[in-house]
């Protein structure tokens, strides 16, 4: 069996199984501490042979990495992905908890997914299953609940509870947050041209909204070496754009001693791979050297940056226990707008959280209408049970809250739309996408920009590929820059 990971050690696993027998198949996994040994895991594979599988996720963008990477390694097992209206052998649901409504729509999901696969054997992992395993073992048609400690062993789980059915749910994860310390790698693509690359889990920083930490763990990450590893094999197959990925990628080294801005420059030396982009970072862990580094000295690291505000009033930022102020948030877009001129930076604001009174609000307001940030991502606050937000007495309606957020994102479509025609007649950089046939074909600048080039231009060959074009008028909904391929001018 394999052994539960802690904090200092380091999980890796042999991601190709072509080499290796199809009725087993061996997980050699190293461990890097003082010592170097390896563990050998056999797992039965012909039960899977032949069987189909259904994924549901929902979350963020390192949720849709693990279940992505979950499919490949099951999909290497001999589980074929069910298409559109056929019923799955097995359901994967992998979920979110960040507030009252994902828990909900996590709820949905998996009756959903029980419903549209009767008799599937169903697996629900994630923050909502780390969080919530009991209720989520009680619901009809559940088999397996895994939690965020045991991620990094679902196939093996998923291999001994499949051959050792049960009528009841097993519920495997109920630790603590100081008991969760495995890493679960993932490098993967699903059906995007990009490839997401899970640098971090965990955080440490126990914002007074948040239960992250509570349903993650605390901030734990491989090493640069493993990490260049994976880019590198993104390479071999095909990738030409990494996203980095984590909880908070800034804190990146807690476990190896690293620094994130090391990791940036070994990335940066991996030949083949042409564009990295940075999900978000905290303000206080933006570093000048990352800034001057991407802007300066990277060979593929792109002018795109997504950075939290959560709040512009300072009131507000120390009730939610951030680790800064608003003035330190404006000097970093001002550094990286310094730099990076047209560099797009995407920023999150949170609305209507306890103690946020009008005045408060309106300092947000006034902060971001006169800083440079591209487009706004707003997200209402939701009282999360056990968070020491609640302990605030000030409480925003939910009227308020929507109409906070009306005019958030009435201000996010001022920006971006500026953004965007700031840009119409230039040449551009374009990374395609894979489009149906007959369908426009979307990609996006080095800068992030939304571009669509029409059906009737549109080639299979321009998938993943980088190609110059000339960055028009808006398309018809205004979510791209219509785009001319430029060798079609002549």
């Amino acid at each position: 069996m394999l052994k539960n990971i802690t904090a200092n050690e380091e999980l890796i696993f042999i991601q190709n199984f072509d080499c290796f027998p199809k009725k087993s198949i061996t997980f050699v996994c190293a461990f890097r501490t003082r010592t170097l040994y390896i563990i050998k895991e056999m797992i039965d594979t012909s039960v899977f042979q032949g069987k189909t599988a259904a994924y549901f996720t929902l979350g963020c963008k390192l949720n849709f990495s693990e279940t992505s990477t979950f499919g490949r390694m099951l999909q290497q097992m001999g589980v074929r992905t069910a298409v559109k209206g056929e019923r799955a052998d097995i359901c994967l649901i992998n979920t979110c908890t960040v507030t009252e409504v994902a828990s909900r729509k996590c709820r949905q999901a998996i009756h959903r997914m029980v419903r549209q696969h009767p008799g599937a054997f169903v697996v629900v992992t994630g923050c909502y299953a780390q969080m919530e395993p009991e209720a989520v073992s009680h619901i009809e048609g559940v088999n397996l609940v895994l939690g965020s400690n045991e991620k990094s062993r679902l196939i093996q789980l998923l291999a001994e509870a499949w051959t050792t059915p049960s009528p009841q749910a097993r519920t495997v994860s109920v630790q603590k947050t100081k008991d969760i310390t495995s890493f679960a790698p993932s490098c993967s693509r699903g059906n995007r041209t990009r490839f997401f690359l899970k640098v971090q889990d965990g955080c440490d920083y126990f914002c007074t909204y948040c239960t992250i930490p509570y349903a993650r763990g605390f901030s734990r990450n491989p090493t640069i070496a493993s990490l260049v590893e994976q880019a590198r094999q993104a390479v071999d197959e095909g990738g030409k754009e990494i996203v980095l990925t984590g909880v908070n990628i800034g804190d990146f080294g807690k476990s190896t001693g690293e620094r994130f801005i090391d990791l940036v420059k070994a990335l940066d030396q991996v030949e083949g791979i042409q564009r990295y982009r940075i999900s978000s970072l905290e303000p206080d862990l933006l570093s000048d050297e990352l800034i001057r580094f991407c802007a300066c000295e990277s060979r593929v690291f792109m002018p795109h940056f997504h950075i939290p505000l959560q709040s512009g009033s300072d009131e507000v930022l120390r009730l939610m226990h951030r680790h800064y102020d608003s003035q330190l948030f404006a000097d970093k877009i001002m550094r990286v707008k310094e730099l990076m001129p047209d560099a797009f930076i995407g920023v999150d604001v949170m609305v209507g959280c306890r103690g946020e009174t009008p005045e408060c609000f309106e300092q947000t307001i006034e902060l971001l209408q006169r800083l440079p940030v591209t487009q706004l991502h707003v997200f209402p606050y939701s009282e999360r049970p056990g968070t020491a937000a609640l302990k605030i007495p000030y409480v925003v309606s939910e009227q308020e809250k929507r109409q906070r957020s009306k005019r958030l994102l009435e201000l996010s479509d001022q920006k971006i739309n500026a953004f965007y025609a700031a840009h119409m007649g230039q040449e551009a950089e374009v990374l395609f996408e894979k489009a149906p046939r007959g369908r426009a074909m979307h990609g996006f600048t080095r800068n992030y920009i939304r571009v669509e080039l029409p059906a009737q231009e549109a080639r299979p060959e321009l998938d993943n590929q980088l190609v110059n074009v000339r960055l028009g008028d808006f398309n018809h909904d205004h979510t791209a820059l219509k785009a001319q391929l430029l060798n079609s001018e002549s």
